[in-house]
């Protein structure tokens, strides 16, 4: 079993535009998956030797309902059209934690490179990141940001 993070962009940014935000390096960078997502609406890349973890790059259209710890209790986002960003990692502590600085600064390039609104989760139930109109707020800092001691770092308040 796996643990995933998820980053969900807000609109309708074509999935090749986010696949290069994500990975400038090409190669790195995810690819068309058409035997699981007929139409290239599905980009994957395996980068567990290289990064630490499994990524794909997928477009949503039509409600999706999003729903997550945070910290004011549960939090709720239904964006219309959305991109859902997936790095995917080994349970295994050491393969994970070294998978967690390269996804963190791929999430910091698309935070950075785009003005969508986004929600970064933990395997959909724990909220780590939102960001709405601009304003970055994290969730779980004790529980999460703060646990690996060095998060702040790459995506700083």
């Amino acid at each position: 079993m796996a643990i995933e993070y998820s980053l969900t962009l807000a609109g309708q940014t074509p999935v090749e535009e986010i696949a290069v935000r994500v990975m400038p390096d090409p190669a790195h960078r995810p690819t068309p998956t058409p035997t699981l997502a007929p139409g290239g609406r599905l980009l994957s890349a395996g980068l567990q030797e290289q990064l630490g973890f499994g990524l794909s790059v997928f477009a949503g259209h039509g409600h999706s309902f999003l729903a997550a710890d945070g910290d004011d209790g549960e939090w709720e986002w239904e964006p219309e059209n959305y991109i859902d960003v997936t790095f995917r990692m080994s349970k295994d502590p050491d393969l994970r934690i070294a998978g967690i600085r390269p996804m963190l600064e791929a999430v910091a390039r698309l935070l950075a490179t785009g003005p969508e609104d986004a929600a970064f989760m933990l395997n959909g139930e724990v909220l780590l990141l939102t960001r709405f109109d601009g304003a970055v707020r994290k969730h779980n800092r004790t529980r999460w940001w703060d646990h690996y001691g060095f998060p702040n770092e790459i995506i700083p308040d």
